[in-house]
């Protein structure tokens, strides 16, 4: 390992022992906010000083079967015990330099996720509902709650566009590289002469940021309008206008709910979603300024880049940022099973972030 990464790995260990000493400060304790912040980055640094620890450890076993190797009658012990030490040493080693990539604050949090038919007609909107289904399965089994925000339902099934509100710890780390076009080739329901047809459907994820309520926009730039809703609701549809479109002029973004019976709860929930993509807006402007080129979009909300195509004919998945992902499973994929498309362009971003740190330690 690079001396200027050690010390950096180093320099974690010694913020954590800060961390614990002022956790335990009675004026931190008296202070909800300051505790609650501290804890987060205790727990976050705690795996280094546990890596760091176990690294200790096995250098010093390594070191005592080396010296056993002066024994004729211990070698062969030895030679077994320096192996596994050496194999152990690099395993945390990886597991150290993982510690080093850049935390995103956003990753424990929830999200929005919106989805939007693009080219296609009604068979567009079908695959985008089909998504919606594909993440609302994947939620559920992972144990986070999902709420549906706004929907515009298409004619022959689906979704025009809708946006559900995703609650979860660690739901932002799970879903944050699914912002893109998804493209489907299939025979559509619609098609009588059964001739495979391509469409697509956009995917944008946007982080539920715990500071949303310090972002300040000015009443001025809203145009906000009411409409009656057209969901779940009973009696109450179509009834009054309780549903809220709001507008910010400046940025262009529009958000919609309908899924409250008072327009004051659709307001403040529109409200939040609006908040949060002007917050996240902000933060990609900051990272396409330090990085131009990305393989993997983050949280951006960029539906212009193609990331994946589902081909029904051959159960086929294959995503088009990662070399070599293509997966023979859209069967279960579709229904919810992405624990292996996710993990696979977690370990690909990582690994970008280390070539990236190693290349600026070099």
């Amino acid at each position: 390992m690079q001396p200027t990464l050690r010390r950096k790995l180093e320099a974690l260990a010694e913020r954590r022992d800060e961390l614990e000493r002022l956790l335990a400060d009675p004026e931190t304790i008296a202070d909800n906010d300051r505790f609650r912040a501290f804890s987060r980055e205790f727990a976050q640094l705690e795996p280094v000083a546990t890596a760091l620890a176990a690294e200790a450890r096995a250098r010093a076993d390594l070191a005592a079967a080396e010296a056993m190797r002066g024994d004729p009658e211990l070698r062969e012990l030895a030679d077994d015990e320096i192996g596994a030490a050496t194999l152990r040493l690099q395993e945390l080693e990886a597991e150290l330099l993982a510690q080093l990539v850049p935390k995103d604050v956003r990753d424990e949090g929830g999200l929005y996720l919106e989805v939007r038919a693009g080219a296609g007609g009604d068979e567009a909107a079908i695959f985008a509902g089909d998504l919606l289904r594909m993440y609302t399965r994947y939620a559920e089994r992972q144990g986070w709650k999902v709420e549906l925000e706004s929907a515009n339902p298409g004619e022959h099934g689906g979704y025009k566009e809708a946006v559900v509100r995703i609650e979860g710890r660690g739901a932002y780390s799970k879903l944050k590289f699914e912002s893109g076009t998804h493209c489907v080739k299939r025979v559509p329901v619609t098609e009588a002469q059964g001739r495979i047809h391509t469409s697509t459907a956009t995917v944008a994820i946007i982080p539920e940021a715990e500071e949303v309520d310090d972002i300040a926009v000015n009443p001025a730039d809203l145009k906000i309008d009411t409409f009656r809703s057209s969901g779940a609701g009973g009696q109450h549809v179509n009834k009054t206008e309780s549903a809220i479109r709001i507008t910010h002029v400046p940025s262009g973004i529009v958000v919609e709910n309908q899924t409250e019976r008072s327009q004051h709860a659709n307001r403040d929930k529109a409200m939040n979603r609006l908040k949060a993509m002007l917050l996240d807006a902000e933060i990609g402007k900051q990272q396409a300024a330090e990085a131009q080129t990305r393989k993997l979009q983050v949280g951006s909300g960029d539906r212009s880049q193609r990331i994946r195509t589902y081909r029904y004919k051959d159960n086929q998945v294959t995503d088009h940022r990662v070399e070599g992902l293509t997966l023979y499973d859209l069967t279960n994929i579709i229904d919810g099973s992405l624990d292996e498309l996710i993990d696979r362009l977690t370990r690909e971003h990582q690994a970008d972030e280390l070539a990236r740190l190693t290349g600026d330690s070099a």
